[in-house]
């Protein structure tokens, strides 16, 4: 009963990951701006990254020993490194994801990229098709 629960939690946590980062890439190709395609492709990768990596962790399991004899707590295989590595890349990620994405949007504002300020390739795209008349 418990292993149906974990995996029907896995299964949640990584279906619902990749559906976040499929809709941080459509936005990331329907939003006007820079800066509305920066917000729609970190903020949809951090969690849906998060969610898969947490999904992963539960799946891959932990077995920690308890105080006491032979005492130890079990969740899933029991694979404790594989875990420890999957959270010390979660925790890379939720650090190092939204302070470069922080550093990228303020470089690009002292470069003088402003607000809903269409890029040059969608510039020259409506240009094309222009009526010239």
């Amino acid at each position: 009963m418990i292993d149906s629960l974990l995996h029907a939690l896995v299964w949640i946590l990584l279906v619902g990951g990749a559906a976040f980062c499929v809709i941080g890439a459509v936005g990331m190709l329907r939003l006007p701006d820079f800066y509305t395609r920066t917000h729609a492709a970190t903020l949809p990768d951090t969690l849906g990254a998060g969610m898969i990596l947490l999904g992963l962790m539960l799946q891959s399991g932990l077995n920690l020993p308890l105080l006491g004899e032979g005492a130890s707590l079990r969740i899933g295989d029991g694979n404790t490194l594989v875990t420890l590595k999957l959270l010390t890349l979660l925790l890379f990620l939720l650090a190092t994801g939204p302070a470069s994405t922080h550093a990228l949007v303020k470089a690009a504002y002292a470069r003088g990229i402003r607000w809903n300020q269409a890029s040059p390739q969608d510039d020259s795209s409506d240009s094309k098709h222009a009526d010239p008349d």
